[in-house]
């Protein structure tokens, strides 16, 4: 699936009070390129890359990619410990984005690791790629599966798709390979396993469109979609049309209540 990007006028809102959700227009002249940070909650600075490489095929020089991995966490997030790590590694690096300026964020990790969170400290939108998939699918599919690795992770899929309100449309399977394997230099077998997950998916449960369950997969959605003749779609790439689409329209996480700043010392007292 193809989301082009364009040219506009943004700039970076000042940080916003509580209560308020529209970002400010743009000064007149003054011309920037939109920057999104990939955030990836695990250390692998290669999936980063790998993330990086999809987004920029897709978008070219439209917007400004920051790729952001985590220094004190875990390799990969397979279980739910490693989900705690890497929400926490989301918070120093969106905390670390917003001291330089990024206007949106799109979190590299299915299950939307430190997606609250990060929210609620953005000045910018934040999007999470398991619910940029999801809805996506929502709009060119009656039915939708997602094919997610390893099979322990199936159930945070399964949240994120009740979450998003979607159980009635989507189903969810997985393969039992790790996450690194998305890393390897040669992938034709874990293609070949998430290619038969998809067409088992289209037979049996009659998904219209595939949903990728890893932000490493997104390297392999073009090969998948011309082998399995549905729409093929990548989170990551998702997560950054939309918060491209947030930003043009400026419009930003609400303020009231859910995702309110955090009160300063003065107001705690």
């Amino acid at each position: 699936m193809s989301f082009p990007g364009r040219d506009r006028t943004i700039a970076r809102p000042p940080q916003q009070s509580k209560g308020t959700n529209c970002r400010p227009a743009t000064p007149a002249g003054l011309q920037t390129r939109p920057s999104i940070m990939v955030v990836n909650p695990n250390t692998s600075t290669a999936m980063t890359a790998l993330c990086l490489k999809s987004c920029e095929l897709t978008f070219g020089e439209k917007l400004q990619f920051i790729g952001s991995s985590g220094t004190e966490s875990v390799a990969t997030v397979e279980s739910c410990v490693d989900e705690v790590h890497g929400a926490m590694s989301v918070i120093d690096q969106v905390r670390a984005g917003e001291a330089s300026g990024v206007d949106a964020y799109v979190i590299a990790c299915f299950g939307d690791t430190g997606l609250w969170a990060a929210r609620q400290l953005a000045s910018g939108p934040v999007i999470g790629m398991s619910e940029a998939a999801l809805y996506t699918a929502s709009m060119v599919a009656a039915r939708f599966s997602i094919v997610t690795m390893p099979v322990r992770t199936r159930e945070s899929a399964v949240r994120v798709v009740h979450e998003a309100g979607l159980a009635h449309r989507c189903t969810v399977r997985a393969i039992d390979e790790p996450v690194a394997a998305t890393l390897v230099d040669s992938n034709s077998e874990l293609l070949h396993q998430l290619t038969a997950a998809a067409k088992a998916a289209i037979a049996e449960d009659y998904a219209e469109a595939i949903i990728l369950g890893c932000a490493g997969l997104g390297d392999l959605a073009t090969a998948l979609e011309a082998d399995i003749g549905v729409p093929v779609i990548d989170g990551v790439v998702a997560g950054v049309a939309l918060a491209d689409a947030l930003l043009t329209a400026r419009i930003t996480t609400s303020r009231a209540n859910t995702f309110a700043p955090e009160p300063d010392a003065g107001e705690q007292q």
